[in-house]
């Protein structure tokens, strides 16, 4: 069985528990902090960031993009069809969202919410600083509208198929449902997508996650919000 090394609130982590999920794989799950920077955690992978996926007999995927790769190459072909779409025109755009989410969404708004919110805490007791998490919020309104206009023309994030992209977006999406930090009245089209995902098996685990002292907002786990 495989091992994966993750966070509950980490996007990465949670893209490779929803893959996993969905190609029907059981998985051991061993929760890290990696932003403590453990030498036994540095010795697998010195960036200090998660997933980090062990496959028996074949040693580690480190980090979100190898994990990633690790998964569909693996277990794939052995469950489903697999959410890496068939032509290159879908595989392209596919591949440019997932960039978006993994890097420019990441970049720009779920990294810096997780380092005011859990992070600092976790280190030093701090509590977040409200002018990062304003920046935060007004970077997720934007990309809020770019997806909006996205769904509005495209039964999924990538296209007309469900593809891993749709996985990337939700993962992160979800952290930031969890944290509350969310406000869906003004991206409506990515409410419903989103209802959607939820409603989708696959993300019972999500929905299941619960940090110490940090409960999950109101509405998380419900499918219909």
């Amino acid at each position: 069985m495989p091992r994966l090394l993750h966070h509950p609130l980490d996007p990465g982590s949670r893209l490779a528990r929803l893959m996993l999920a969905e190609y029907g794989v059981p998985v051991d799950l061993d929760e890290v902090k990696p932003w403590k920077r453990e030498p036994a955690f540095l010795e697998i992978n010195p960036a200090a960031t998660a997933p980090v996926l062990h496959i028996e007999d074949q040693g580690n995927a480190v980090g979100a993009f190898a994990t990633i790769h690790a998964i569909e190459d693996r277990y794939s072909p052995n469950v489903v069809a697999g959410l890496l779409p068939g032509s290159f025109t879908e595989r392209a755009e596919m591949w440019r969202l997932i960039e978006w989410v993994l890097s420019k969404f990441n970049d720009e708004i779920t990294r810096y919410v997780l380092e005011e919110k859990i992070m600092k805490r976790d280190i030093n007791g701090g509590g977040p600083d409200p002018s990062v998490l304003r920046v935060a919020k007004a970077n997720l309104v934007e990309h809020m509208l770019y997806f909006n206009w996205l769904l509005a023309s495209r039964n999924w994030v990538a296209g007309d198929n469900m593809t891993l992209a749709d996985f990337a977006l939700a993962a992160h999406l979800s952290v930031l449902d969890y944290l509350g930090d969310i406000n869906w009245e003004t991206a409506d089209e990515v409410r419903h997508w989103y209802s959607r995902m939820k409603s989708r098996p696959a993300f019972r685990t999500l929905l299941n996650d619960r940090v110490i002292s940090l409960p999950p907002h109101r509405n998380y786990a419900d499918l219909d919000f």
